[in-house]
């Protein structure tokens, strides 16, 4: 992929004290982390541990009770989805959120729209200047698609490639936003083992050729301690460890939030 591709300046994604508490119910209590840019931060922990929620307040999903997040000079907690993607942020899903009629090469143009500036009645009536756009539009998604792997199914509709793919597919929308952080929500979940090597591979590549900092969630144990820069762990709403991947993982309260052992 070209390096213009390569995001500049990306800031760090800083989490203080943040607490989210549904109808007396404490989510997460008082989390805090940093996810230096151009690194891989995991969030882990048992089921219930909180971690989709934080990924949902990070993208404005949820509001949080207390607490800041700030990516660069802004502040998250206050704005909506839209706004949040606006500053570079893109995410995927643990479940798939495709159009799985539409090809693979439009779904990918919807991750573009952020960046389409040519009107409403400009695309319509097909001014030059927005047809020059969408060409422009069309390169960068078969440069992306041809990055992730996906140069020869841009033409094929999403619901008929196999599960894998459609995840593949997931990724390259949000790496269509052109996104400074990329919040990766369960990346490998339901995938065989092959394909799980091919998205690790993929996400080592992300980080490594675009500079993009990643943040995820992820059950797979093993492709977190060889793919985080740095590991924070939940359990039950509360951080309990946070570091780099072999010094959490030999932590007692890790062990402990595990195995359920004390």
């Amino acid at each position: 992929m070209s390096s213009t591709y390569r995001p500049d300046g990306t800031p760090p994604l800083e989490v203080r004290d943040v607490t989210v508490r549904f109808a007396g119910l404490t989510a997460l209590d008082a989390v805090s982390f940093t996810v230096e840019p151009g690194t891989v931060h995991a969030v882990i922990g048992p089921n219930g541990a909180g971690k989709s929620t934080c990924f949902n307040v990070l993208s404005g999903v949820y509001r949080a009770t207390t607490g800041s997040v700030r990516f660069g000079t802004a502040e998250l907690t206050s704005l909506r989805p839209h706004e949040v993607a606006a500053l570079g942020v893109a995410r995927t899903f643990q479940n798939i959120a495709l159009s799985p009629r539409l090809p693979v090469r439009d779904n990918l143009l919807l991750g573009r729209h952020r960046l389409t500036r040519a009107g409403f009645v400009a695309s319509g009536l097909r001014l030059p200047g927005a047809r020059r756009e969408e060409r422009a539009h069309l390169a960068r998604v078969a440069e992306i698609a041809e990055f992730v792997g996906l140069g020869a199914h841009l033409a094929s509709p999403v619901g008929l490639l196999p599960y894998g793919v459609q995840k593949r597919v997931e990724l390259a929308r949000a790496l269509a936003m052109e996104p400074k952080l990329l919040l990766l929500d369960e990346p490998v979940a339901g995938m065989n083992s092959g394909e799980r090597v091919e998205m690790a591979e993929l996400i080592v590549s992300v980080k490594r050729s675009l500079g993009i900092s990643i943040l995820l969630v992820e059950h797979d144990m093993g492709m977190v301690m060889r793919l985080a820069d740095r590991v924070t762990v939940l359990d039950f709403g509360k951080r309990i460890a946070d570091g780099p991947p072999d010094e959490v993982r030999a932590d007692p309260k890790v062990i402990g939030a595990y195995l359920g052992e004390s």
